[in-house]
């Protein structure tokens, strides 16, 4: 089981990248969400050059925000600073899509996205909106073709892991594990407990009531009041639907993936914490680790939130070790 980690991209990249290489994780992965952080290729360039062995990567990709071409220069342009490191999850979209008012994007689209790139990589014509393009970089502007840098699809239902089987070379999952899957990687939001810690405290509270917060906008932008089958859902969603409509889904994912809004606060239950995030003692999260192995999971990939990013990412992998 290899363990690794990921970021919002931000402007603390390098020495949380740094001290993640140091503390074994094999890979960092960054998210691509442009209204909500920094841009996720300058955060992967700016920590690949300054490490030397762990991975680098995306978590996940949107397609709809780059044209492919555009993307498939940005690998090749990671892949000449940190060769062979490099690992592109791509997905549908959830908050990189959702702050612009925008659903999540189709399989079939995010299908061809994937075909189109690796296509490119590997130095063949590809027809983009009905135009034929190539990858015609010189020596020096970019790596020879074929370029084989691993493009994981990012999937937790049956036609997502329909597609990562036909055209992904690896699987990321969020935090649940569908059935089928097959040496998966798992994205997971937690922290470590230590003795007499409860749910409620302050610093647990600080690492995964953002995490807790997103189930509610989760709920909300899925099904609307289906928000209210939660603790504390209902005044959540009444204070969240005093917004005006036409911005309402910016405030949704407010500090997604960062901080716990004052709104959140008042309304998200810690409680949740145990069933929802990937937290506990040390023994009960290894305990945790083997049932996600028994379930085809090979790579945990962990998420640290809250203000004490490099506290969380080494209780963790204490834990983990």
């Amino acid at each position: 089981m290899k363990l690794s980690c990921a970021f919002a991209p931000r402007c603390d990249v390098i020495e949380n990248t740094k001290l993640a290489e140091s503390l074994g994780y094999d890979k960092a992965f960054f998210a691509d969400s442009p209204a909500l952080y920094g841009d996720v290729f300058i955060a992967m360039a700016r920590a690949a050059e300054a490490t030397e062995r762990i991975g680098i990567g995306t978590a996940v990709l949107i397609p709809s925000l780059r044209h492919v071409m555009t993307t498939a220069a940005a690998i090749a342009t990671l892949e000449q600073i940190a060769p062979g490191r490099l690992t592109i999850a791509v997905g549908t979209g959830f908050t990189g899509r959702r702050m612009f008012g925008r659903r999540a994007l189709s399989w079939r689209t995010t299908e061809r996205y994937v075909r189109d790139l690796k296509g490119l990589l590997r130095g063949f014509e590809v027809e983009v909106d009905g135009h034929v393009t190539r990858m015609f970089q010189p020596p020096g502007f970019g790596p020879e073709r074929p370029i084989t840098t691993p493009i994981w699809v990012a999937a937790n239902g049956a036609k997502g892991l329909a597609v990562a089987d036909e055209v992904g070379d690896g699987l990321l999952c969020a935090a649940v594990v569908p059935e089928g899957a097959r040496n998966a990687a798992v994205l997971c939001f937690g922290t470590v407990l230590a003795p007499g810690e409860d749910w409620a405290d302050d610093r647990v509270l600080d690492a995964i009531g953002p995490a807790i917060a997103m189930a509610y906008h989760g709920a909300y932008d899925t099904a609307g009041d289906a928000v209210d089958a939660l603790p504390g859902g209902k005044g959540w969603r009444e204070e969240i639907e005093a917004i005006p409509e036409p911005v309402r889904h910016l405030y949704v994912h407010e500090n997604h993936a960062v901080s716990m809004t004052d709104r959140d606060r008042r309304h998200v239950s810690p409680a949740l914490g145990a069933g929802m995030t990937f937290s506990g003692t040390a023994e009960q999260l290894r305990e945790k680790l083997n049932a996600l192995e028994s379930r085809g999971v090979s790579e945990l990939v962990f998420f640290p939130l809250g203000s004490d990013l490099p506290g969380e990412l080494q209780r963790m992998a204490e834990a983990l070790r």
